[in-house]
């Protein structure tokens, strides 16, 4: 009813910036930036990364309402660096451990393809040195479960 059209969620308008910054008057070394057309996702990932980084004093976002799609992103920095490179910095560690989860996930995915037996794991449960004690002797071998791709 009062929800936007969904494709207004992520594709920009002719001439709008997906981002604008805003230098803070009253606090040091701090900038407030508008970040269009992303929600909590990105803006928890980024004050996360932000806060990661020594010379970042301060990283916090906001949504200020649930139907408008963008937040605010308020960024201190100690004065080392300005507060637009401490969010190209964040910016940059995040896509690359971003890359680097892709790549485990696909490798991790890839050793499925490896097992053509389709037997799954093999679980011994009841063998000495099991740490819940189940004392089952159950072998998982031959069952597949949710979790098995």
């Amino acid at each position: 009813m009062n929800a936007p059209n969904r494709y207004e969620l992520f594709v920009l308008d002719d001439g709008e910036k997906a981002l604008e910054a805003t230098e803070d008057t009253k606090i040091p070394n701090a900038a407030t930036f508008k970040i269009v057309k992303q929600d909590h996702t990105l803006g928890n990932m980024l004050r996360a990364q932000l806060l990661s980084d020594p010379t970042v004093l301060f990283a916090g976002y906001k949504v200020p309402h649930p139907l408008h799609p963008y937040f605010l992103l308020k960024v201190q920095t100690d004065g080392t660096i300005p507060p637009a490179t401490a969010l190209e910095n964040a910016c940059t560690r995040l896509i690359a451990t971003i890359s680097q989860l892709e790549s485990r996930f696909k490798r991790e995915f890839s050793f499925k393809d490896v097992d053509a037996t389709g037997a799954g794991p093999t679980i011994n449960m009841g063998v000495p040195d099991d740490p819940y004690g189940s004392g089952g002797a159950t072998v998982w071998s031959a069952q597949r479960d949710y979790l098995d791709f």
